[in-house]
């Protein structure tokens, strides 16, 4: 099935089975390999995109049900707070194994976004879902704060 997605900016067809999940369309039909597949089941966060601006996560997620929507991708996000997150993780070395961060950013990225100076609580909340299986929390509401800052 032949559709028309806005990804990056850039209208993309994609001929994918009606149904198939937006993280497969991105990963196995335009080699997008960033953003990561975890769960399968919306659970773990690391197939976090962003859509029309919010995140959402990319594995349950049918992409012939996406209209006119702008998809954002880890190979996309170039906002101001994007490039902040980027450093601050790099400054606090918040990834361990780093399977999970693409989907952490795109979090991250998003509350910063819509709140540039949250507290440890709206961070938490934001951020809830986002699983690490190194447990690098503390290192993440770190990086995210260090942007928030360098925001300021």
């Amino acid at each position: 099935m032949a559709t028309t997605l806005t990804i990056n900016g850039k209208k993309t067809q994609v001929d994918a089975a009606e149904g198939t999940p937006l993280l497969w369309v991105l990963r196995d039909h335009l080699k997008m390999t960033g953003t990561k597949f975890g769960c399968s089941v919306g659970q773990c966060g690391s197939c976090t995109v962003h859509l029309d601006g919010n995140p959402v996560r990319s594995c349950i997620l049918p992409h012939d049900q996406l209209g006119d929507a702008q998809i954002t991708t880890i190979e996309g996000a170039a906002t101001t707070a994007a490039e902040a997150i980027r450093e601050a993780w790099i400054a606090a070395d918040v990834p361990q194994c780093g399977y999970c961060q693409s989907g952490q950013i795109m979090t991250a990225t998003a509350l910063l976004e819509s709140n540039p100076n949250p507290s440890d609580d709206d961070i938490d909340e934001a951020m809830n879902g986002n699983l690490c299986r190194c447990a690098t929390y503390l290192s993440i509401r770190r990086g995210i704060k260090d942007a928030a800052k360098r925001l300021a």
